[in-house]
């Protein structure tokens, strides 16, 4: 029993001993990391990895759904012509074209190269512009009228879809471009350029399938 007692009473000097002594922070030396990551090294970069493989499932439903409109009819498109061209093969050379300056910028803004940055940003602007431009004329070329039949609405649909996301990320581009004549073209805004492009490759890739089954497949399917 004695030595038990002796146990105890050593343990709990030795507890009060410890809370005596003075709270030491636990500290990580982080001045060796760099102030702002680019890629899959930054949260912003998965969350626009996210947001594509949404919007990517929203342009597949879609494609579904004229593929399976298409099973359902021995003639196509169905009473109607198939859309015009011309403005489709246009804007299919300017998003080719338009990868240009999107890779400009993104290769750059780790660099933080302003005037690299400006000239990509200004082209891609433009290019994206002038892909708006003949996105209004394909809508007066699609030969049907949305209200028409089961065809022709998944057709504007399906356009629409895209060009909501061609004018969102020309509205995302203009931003960006007027910021890199301002000093907060700097840090996180030069990692929203390089994500900036990749939301672009997004909106090439996209559209030039939106043409395919549009113009292509109208043709020769």
């Amino acid at each position: 029993m004695a030595a038990r007692a002796l146990a105890s009473t050593i343990a709990r000097q030795r507890i009060m001993e410890s809370l005596r002594e003075p709270i030491r922070p636990l500290t990580l030396d982080v001045s060796s990391l760099p102030s702002v990551a680019f890629g899959e090294r930054i949260t912003t970069w998965l969350a626009n990895v996210f947001y594509m493989a949404i919007e990517g499932m929203m342009f597949a439903l879609m494609f579904a759904t004229y593929f399976y409109l298409r099973t359902r009819s021995q003639h196509w498109p169905p009473g109607h012509l198939p859309p015009a061209i011309k403005y489709g093969l246009a804007n299919l050379v300017v998003f080719l074209l338009s990868l240009i300056p999107a890779r400009l910028a993104q290769k750059r803004a780790p660099a933080g190269d302003l005037r690299a940055i400006r000239i990509g940003l200004a082209a891609l602007s433009a290019f994206a512009i002038l892909a708006t431009v003949f996105r209004i004329f394909e809508f007066t070329v699609l030969n049907c009228r949305w209200s028409d039949d089961a065809y022709a609405s998944t057709v504007w649909v399906l356009i629409g879809l895209h060009s909501g996301h061609l004018v969102t990320e020309l509205i995302e581009t203009l931003v960006l471009l007027v910021m890199s004549f301002t000093p907060k073209m700097e840090g996180t805004r030069l990692a929203d350029v390089a994500i900036n492009s990749d939301y672009w490759y997004f909106v090439v890739i996209s559209g030039l399938l939106m043409d395919f089954v549009i113009y292509a497949t109208t043709r020769f399917l």
